[in-house]
């Protein structure tokens, strides 16, 4: 099992990371953020300049569990192998070499 990771902290070390940037850290803060865990709590002012940095970090994100979507049902839940959990059905080139000789055997025993 992996160590708790503390929400509070993480944002902490965020704001610290991005705040040394800020081209105008003397405007007032544009918002005020909380976080209140089991492992811990913290209220941030934050500065324009930090939203910002958020919300390009937050378009810049990719989640390493996301492999697209299934082209039959639309569910978002591919394993490493592209297989559906929802329908079943195999994407990727595997899966299509698998559906075009799934349809030339069904053809041939039409």
């Amino acid at each position: 099992m992996s160590t708790p990771i503390d929400p509070a902290a993480v944002v902490a070390a965020f704001i610290d990371a991005v705040a040394p940037y800020d081209p105008r850290p003397e405007d007032a803060p544009v918002a005020l953020i909380g976080v209140r865990t089991a492992l811990g709590e913290g209220t941030f002012a934050v500065s324009d300049h930090v939203i910002r940095a958020m919300c390009k970090a937050l378009a810049a994100y990719r989640d390493p569990e996301d492999r697209g979507s299934c082209v039959d049902c639309g569910s978002r839940h591919l394993d490493e192998n592209l297989h559906c959990r929802e329908c079943g059905r195999l994407h990727g080139i595997l899966g299509e070499v698998i559906a075009q000789h799934a349809r030339r055997v069904a053809a041939e025993d039409a």
